[in-house]
């Protein structure tokens, strides 16, 4: 059988599937954070998770907060499956193309995520996460030294 028998069907299913993944990533509310800001992904089942309630009452904290808005930081939080940015609902399908590309379950264990500039993950904690600890990581960044 010749070579470019089995060329055309791979071409074809990638003609149908490198469009399916660019909608997948450009529904990833991440992609334009890139090189922008520093998300924190904060990913709890319930609405009174205790990993909720301490990075919201850290956050009302003034020092805490500039430390925050210093470092250029984000607040993503996927809460019982919806999603927000800085408080602002994220659509479905923001919301599924966030925990997809951070491989995390809507329902699973109450997860902290700290995504570098480069979009890369630089951090993942649970319910003991120390938000002092993520600051000092973030002083250590190349991109925080310049």
């Amino acid at each position: 059988m010749p070579f470019s028998s089995f060329l055309k069907p791979a071409l074809a299913a990638l003609s149908v599937a490198l469009p399916l993944a660019a909608v997948a990533a450009d529904r990833n509310p991440l992609v334009a954070e890139r090189w922008k800001t520093r998300p924190v992904v904060v990913v709890v089942p319930a609405e009174g998770d205790a990993l909720l309630r301490k990075v919201e009452s850290a956050l009302r904290q003034t020092a805490t907060r500039e430390a925050f808005i210093d470092r250029e930081m984000v607040l993503y939080t996927v809460v019982a499956g919806q999603g927000r940015r800085n408080a602002q609902p994220l659509d479905a399908a923001q919301t599924r193309a966030l925990l997809a590309a951070l491989k995390l379950d809507a329902a699973g264990p109450p997860t902290f995520v700290l995504v570098g500039k480069d979009g890369g993950v630089k951090m993942t904690e649970g319910p003991d996460v120390d938000l002092q600890a993520v600051f000092a990581e973030i002083d250590r960044m190349p991109m925080r030294r310049r």
